[in-house]
């Protein structure tokens, strides 16, 4: 047995591995490390309330369980850089040098969408105890439906058919390190590294603010999580307060 396959859970099919595993987790099932995959998920959730598509049996869909009891609420940002770090390590070593973070945390090759993160947190009063971290990524599958803006998967990239399990034990791994190292202390490394592989970095884009579009360059993310952004003059927003026009 591999390091960390003992913390490895293989479901046949589940609505959400993030529903399986906060579920686990509030049932006292559940501990540091413990992963979710299933090659089916009927209800997989994407950010602000989104439903995750994925055509069943060839993509990633894995949820893994972390004790953030030593960290802080104020945390959550480094939670998400580290988190994202990790796709990026994970996808990275196989689809090359193209791949980047899209703020907060998707994983992009080039210009196109190959992974999301959900991530979801358990607090008992104010402390912040669990989070589970969602991980959706595009492995084996050859198309897309044609109302998704811009997707990839790997299989597309390289042509190359992937076994799923074993990369999501892969990926599951470079979760474990990332954590560690925002555990240790080494959140400025892990900011440092974020914002060399940002998407668009020192690039024009169009974004879109409540009615108004207008066109900038992004420069980074602030330690909070905010998007730092130049044209007339320097700007920051919070995730959620703008939107991108691809």
């Amino acid at each position: 047995m591999k390091p960390n396959d003992h913390l490895f859970t293989v479901l046949n099919s589940v609505d959400s591995t993030n529903n399986y595993a906060m579920g686990k987790v509030h049932a006292g099932l559940a501990s540091h490390g413990n992963a979710y995959f299933s090659p089916i998920q009927t209800a997989g959730k994407g950010q602000r309330g989104n439903l995750w598509e994925t055509s069943e049996g060839v993509n990633i869909a894995l949820s893994i369980v972390l004790d953030v009891h030593t960290l802080n609420a104020s945390q959550q940002f480094q939670l998400s850089v580290a988190i994202a770090l990790s796709g990026f390590d994970f996808f990275s070593a196989y689809a090359g040098d193209e791949t980047l973070i899209k703020w907060p945390n998707d994983i992009y090759w080039r210009d196109r969408k190959a992974g999301g993160v959900l991530i979801e947190n358990i607090f008992h009063g104010n402390v912040w105890k669990f989070a589970v971290a969602g991980i959706g990524i595009n492995i084996n599958q050859p198309f897309f439906d044609a109302s998704l803006k811009n997707p990839v998967s790997l299989k597309q990239i390289t042509g190359k058919t992937f076994d799923i399990i074993a990369l999501a034990k892969e990926l599951h791994k470079a979760v474990l390190n990332r954590f560690g190292q925002l555990e240790k202390g080494q959140f400025a490394t892990l900011l440092n590294e974020y914002n060399k592989l940002l998407f668009c970095l020192n690039k024009k884009v169009r974004l879109k603010k409540d009615s108004s579009i207008f066109t900038t360059i992004i420069k980074g993310v602030t330690e909070n999580g905010d998007l730092i952004t130049t044209d007339t003059t320097e700007r920051t927003f919070s995730f959620g307060e703008v939107s991108w026009l691809l």
